[in-house]
């Protein structure tokens, strides 16, 4: 008999795959940051990013000047 599955046990289990882990390309995360206005808050929501960590602040900081030098940041 299989042992049921307790209410922690279960919502552990939903979220264990969430934010999903899958690789992300340079060109990802610059299309997810277009996406969203180049907002530093909404990117956070919609990568998984903690909007409090000043390294996810570094990371979106780059992706913007990496974006802006290019020619790809796609800001009016």
């Amino acid at each position: 008999m299989t042992k049921r599955k307790t209410t922690p046990e279960l919502a552990r289990s939903l979220d264990a795959d969430w934010p999903p882990r899958e690789p992300m390309t340079l060109a990802d995360l610059i299309a997810e940051a277009r996406a969203v206005d180049w907002d530093f808050a909404q990117w956070c929501y919609v990568s998984g990013h903690d909007a409090n960590d000043s390294d996810a602040r570094n990371m979106f900081e780059c992706l913007l000047a990496y974006a802006s030098s290019e020619g790809r940041a796609g800001l009016h």
